[in-house]
């Protein structure tokens, strides 16, 4: 039976620092980026962070095209002072 360990670095962590990193970029570009840090991923749990971020304020997510999204960081008011 293999073991799960705790990992450091939650998903929304790192959806946040990418985003910050390389600005607004498109939902599957945003998977791939998430895939090549945390190995075996799914889209639906990205996609579950997503909307979580969305709903608390941190993210904007927005149609691009049928199929395509935006995913854009809100500006925090640390950024802001």
């Amino acid at each position: 039976m293999a073991v799960k360990t705790w990992n450091p670095h939650p998903l929304y962590t790192i959806i946040v620092e990418l985003l910050q990193r390389k600005g607004a970029t498109t939902d599957m570009e945003l998977f791939d980026m998430v895939k090549e840090i945390k190995g075996d991923i799914g889209f639906n749990a990205v996609n579950s962070e997503l909307m979580r971020l969305e709903i608390k304020g941190v993210i904007h997510v927005s149609a691009l095209a049928r199929g395509k999204r935006r995913v854009e960081l809100l500006k925090t008011k640390k950024e802001g002072t």
